[in-house]
């Protein structure tokens, strides 16, 4: 079963990391700390483990028929002839149009068929249908039903093209109601092609699991494209999916071990009006490519009871390896539970969150890019601790926040409510249009590279939280507005310097030591009127330049910003101010 960890908010403990940045920031080893501040009495329950493979342990092993495990020498040959197949076998029944299957074994089906292919087989048989150019078009219900068997397998002959398609309607208590049907687990596998026009309802559903091996699959379905109800599993082929409705679905919640949908390899395109991933548990990604277009697209107008989401998952959503391209109405990756990124490279653009989780999103490893967003990454704690993250946010950039602070998930209640958001290593790169780093607790970097452009209006901060902002290693370059501007705690380990200094996009920003040693240059993107700036090479009690070219202005270490926040208030007790809050 799930395992489960009730945690209290709480400061982590977090390492130092020495990273080569891909900017002009100098960084050097720093000892890192474990930030004292008194624990909030609020209770979550996260995952304790959301590395794939702990999240796929956690859940039961799907069923699959692999192809050693037939024989096609044996295989009973069914033609199909419009309405009027022939087959020698005992074991298949031909009705008119409507050839029924009753025993085990393996059938290779080719020609055209008007009707359908029904399995009817004992309950402990493994029947395989080899598809060999075959074309199956039933007007009056499902192309393909399996009503009873242990295991089915359809399996698409190589260099052969295939297709199936169904009834436009069915009636609300039709049981097979996709063109092919499956009341059993479902495999399908084969160097071949096969396209199903799901005209009625789902393109293919097995009530068990579904899981695709191989092969070139091409679904076009009216509603849901691929439906595997225990478990969705893709480990290799071309999988191209256009729905109306969810693109990939795994639906079991009655089940805490069931109701995933893994994509292991392979390629996967999906188009879907709704959801283009929906797990109602986990969905996971190991390998592969996956490119998934939600509701049209991040700029599409929606209307207010559609929220069409890339990939979504009721408990974890692991992103370990492969590579994963989403373009959503919504968010573009959600989970109820949590998320974790440990090495995939992940490209996001999004109409609302780029990463939403109503408990962790934790980034391990691999590649994270928000390109479009209105918050990039929100969660209760944000952990990152390694890879490389770069958001682009119409609002908050990284956004720790959750339904018990005030004002709801992303409010602007003042007090520490007890989120974290937690940089140990990594590089961080944000361009926010509200806050770019926000908790509505607290702040604690120790590792790492972390850059940030901030907002450009004054109601928000490159830096703000209401618990605090803890800085132990890293670098940590922090540019925006001066109305809400938040500095680091007076007490963090590492020294930091900041100043109120000014600049219009494309500005160069220097600073240096008292010697003239350059500690960090950038060139901003957009307009700024403070620069927040540590690292393990700032020294405590020191001065430093920071130069535009035309504008010189020096500052002392642990000094806060004039009508800024933080620093020696105890490092932002006053902020949340401006940023996050639902998309309007």
């Amino acid at each position: 079963m799930r395992r489960r960890l009730a945690l209290l908010f709480a400061p982590l403990v977090v390492t130092g990391v020495v990273l080569a940045g891909c900017t002009a920031v100098t960084t050097s080893t720093a000892e890192s700390t474990t930030a004292d501040t008194a624990v909030i009495e609020t209770t979550v329950t996260v995952d304790s483990d959301l590395a794939a493979e702990a999240v796929l342990a956690a859940n039961e092993d799907y069923a699959t028929v692999n192809d050693d495990e037939w024989d096609a020498a044996s295989a009973v040959d069914v033609t199909l002839s419009g309405s009027s197949e022939s087959s020698s076998s005992d074991a298949v029944a031909i009705d008119g149009s409507t050839v029924t299957i009753t025993a085990a074994g393996v059938y290779r089906l080719s020609g055209d068929l008007a009707g359908s292919v029904i399995v009817a087989a004992p309950d402990d048989a493994l029947v395989v249908l080899i598809l060999d150019g075959a074309t199956i078009e039933n007007t009056s219900g499902a192309a393909i039903d399996v009503q009873t068997a242990d295991d089915v397998a359809i399996y698409l002959e190589s260099g052969t093209t295939n297709a199936v398609s169904d009834t436009s309607s069915y009636a609300d208590e039709a049981e097979a109601n996709a063109a092919i049907y499956a009341a059993t687990d479902l495999t399908i596998s084969g160097d071949g092609t096969l396209t199903v026009d799901g005209n009625g309802n789902d393109g293919i559903t097995s009530t068990d699991d579904l899981v695709i091996l191989s092969g070139t699959i091409e679904v076009d379905a009216i509603d849901d494209g691929l439906r595997g109800k225990d478990a969705l599993v893709i480990e290799g082929g071309t999988v191209t999916v256009t729905a109306g409705g969810d693109g990939l679905k795994s639906d079991q919640d009655d089940d805490a071990t069931r109701g995933y949908v893994l994509i292991a390899d392979g390629t996967v395109q999906v188009t879907a009006g709704d959801d283009g991933i929906a797990a109602a548990t986990d969905a996971v990604v190991t390998g592969g490519t996956v490119t998934i277009e939600a509701g049209r697209g991040a700029d599409a107008a929606l209307s207010a009871d559609a929220d069409p989401k890339g990939i979504t998952a009721g408990v974890v959503v692991a992103l370990d390896e492969g590579t994963v391209n989403v373009d959503a109405a919504d968010d573009a990756v959600h989970s109820d539970g949590s998320v974790g990124i440990g090495g995939a490279d992940v490209t996001l653009s999004t109409g609302d969150d780029g990463i939403h989780a109503e408990q962790t999103v934790e980034i391990r490893s691999g590649e994270v890019t928000v390109t479009e967003s209105y918050e990039g990454i929100e969660g209760a704690d944000i952990a990152i601790s390694g890879g490389t993250v770069d958001v682009t946010a119409s609002d908050d950039g990284l956004n720790a926040a959750s339904g018990s602070s005030s004002g709801g998930m992303g409010g602007g209640g003042m007090q520490n409510s007890g989120e974290t958001l937690t940089i140990s290593g990594g590089i961080v790169t944000i361009d926010a249009d509200g806050d770019g780093l926000d908790s509505n607790g607290t702040i604690v970097i120790s590792g790492g590279q972390t850059v940030v452009f901030g907002p450009t209006n004054s109601g928000n901060g490159a830096l703000d939280s209401n618990g605090g902002i803890e800085v132990t290693g890293g670098t940590v370059l922090a540019l925006g507005s001066s109305g809400m501007a938040e500095t680091p705690d007076s007490t963090s380990s590492q020294s930091w310097v900041a100043a109120s200094v000014s600049g219009s996009a494309g500005t160069t920003v220097t600073i240096t030591d008292s010697s003239g040693t350059v500690l960090a240059e950038v060139t901003s993107p957009k307009q700024f009127e403070t620069v927040v700036f540590s690292s393990a090479d700032v020294a405590s009690g020191a001065t430093y330049t920071f130069s535009t070219g035309s504008t010189t202005v020096s500052a002392q270490t642990g000094t806060a910003l004039s009508g800024g926040m933080g620093g020696g208030m105890g490092g932002g007790g006053m902020g949340g101010g401006g940023g996050g809050g639902q998309r309007p």
